[in-house]
């Protein structure tokens, strides 16, 4: 690799830069340990799909959802992170929002309802959601109007906007939410999705010697962090994860995706 790429932009808000950079700093001394060359800094783009698939991936963070979608035949799956919510390890779910004045209890009472999302391919933000309706027998039609607003903090503040009316937000992103995003103040959780393996960590294709030493150096990065590093980023511990693992998220989106392709262009 001649300009290797390390981007972790997943759950990154400006309020945990400082222990997301703290972070980066104990996996470049692990990875360095291992015999890889890091780049100093993190890469931070506005759109990280171009890096998901550069052959000079050294680590990144990716959603579920466009790693079996696009990506998984083009890099190495390294694992998943666990985070500090009541999930198993490397599991996640999403949490189902409305605000606190709404008349939404569950979802059997979307009628007409406007669907804030993140983007079409987020397995939290989008295909959970149509999952949860689909398993629970609830018609995707009761839904009024999809909004597309970008990111699940933006969905967080125009729920308490009541911009619109229900969003699906990734349980990691709650918490976060919970400790900085004022707006969660006013909103309520009316259900949860079923767990799914949670936003692996990728590396561009190579041998299984090498994605192997890249797991064990993050597993001692975390290690090494400081208790408070941890706490802010919520992070417990580096699962073992498989690609087969997350053929549950593609046989899941398989039953939803014709809803969401109508519903959401």
């Amino acid at each position: 690799m001649n300009n290797p790429i390390a981007l972790l932009p997943m759950y990154d808000w400006p309020e945990v830069h400082d222990a997301t950079n703290e972070y980066w700093d104990a996996l470049r001394e692990a990875l360095a340990e291992q015999g890889f060359t890091p780049p100093k800094y993190l890469s931070r783009p506005d759109d990280p799909f171009p890096l998901w698939r550069s052959p000079e991936l050294l680590i990144a963070q990716t959603c579920g959802l466009p790693f079996v979608e696009h990506l998984s035949a083009d890099v190495s799956l390294i694992g998943t992170p666990a985070y500090d919510i009541d999930c198993g390890a490397g599991s996640y779910f999403s949490v189902i929002v409305v605000h606190n004045d709404s008349h939404i209890e569950t979802c059997a009472d979307l009628d007409g309802a406007v669907f804030g999302y993140n983007d079409p391919l987020s397995q939290s933000g989008a295909a959970a959601f149509f999952s949860h309706l689909h398993t629970s027998d609830i018609s995707a039609n009761k839904i009024g109007r999809c909004e597309r607003v970008m990111s699940h903090r933006n969905a967080i503040q125009q729920l308490s906007e009541r911009k619109v009316d229900v969003a699906a937000i990734d349980a990691v992103t709650w918490e976060l939410a919970m400790r900085h995003e004022r707006a969660t103040g006013c909103l309520r959780i009316i259900g949860q999705t079923v767990p799914t393996p949670g936003l692996p960590y990728i590396t561009s294709r190579r041998p299984k010697a090498q994605v192997d030493r890249v797991h064990h150096a993050i597993v001692e990065a975390i290690a090494s962090l400081s208790g408070t590093a941890r706490d802010d980023l919520f992070l417990t511990g580096f699962a073992a994860t498989t690609p087969s693992d997350y053929q549950f998220i593609k046989n899941r989106y398989d039953l939803v995706r014709g809803t969401m392709n109508a519903c959401l262009t």
